[in-house]
């Protein structure tokens, strides 16, 4: 690594740790995204599951049975009459109303973009690791040529 600013063995070890460091905080950023997205896709689904039962109860006068979530582990029995709106919680305590078709198009579409960076995710997660290796061996390669270089120099007794 010769470099400017890489004069010794110690700010060469110095650099390269920094790197590895660097790369240990991307993947923990990278990992709590992965979390997030994990946890976020099978709620979109099931809210497009929801969604195709109720298109499908639109056409009957049959109000829908239902139980909904009230509190932590308390849920409420509902019925609710047939309608072709409903309301979605886009998050920060924004909760807007569509019509089914426009509520189920948006699903598709934010399932499919959370797909997409899922799979971006782990590409990226792979490059890391990839990138982990290169350092580390980098790390134990300059190490050992240092302490090799260290030992082949006779010790001076005064």
């Amino acid at each position: 690594m010769k470099l400017p600013g890489n004069d010794t063995a110690d700010a060469v070890l110095r650099k390269l740790d920094e790197q590895y460091q660097k790369y240990k905080f991307m993947e923990l950023n990278l990992a709590q995204k992965k979390l997030r997205l994990r946890s976020q896709i099978p709620q979109i689904k099931q809210t497009l599951e929801i969604l195709r039962h109720m298109q499908k109860k639109k056409e009957t006068t049959d109000p829908m049975e239902t139980r909904f979530l009230l509190a932590d582990n308390l849920y409420c029995k509902a019925l609710v009459p047939p309608t072709d709106k409903v309301c979605l919680w886009l998050g920060a305590n924004v909760m807007l109303e569509y019509d089914i078709d426009e509520a189920q198009a948006l699903l598709e579409k934010n399932l499919a973009t959370a797909t997409r960076n899922l799979d971006s995710l782990e590409e990226d997660l792979d490059f890391l690791r990839d990138q982990f290796t290169t350092t580390e061996v980098s790390i134990l390669s300059q190490w050992s040529s240092t302490w090799s270089k260290q030992m082949s120099t006779p010790l001076r007794l005064g």
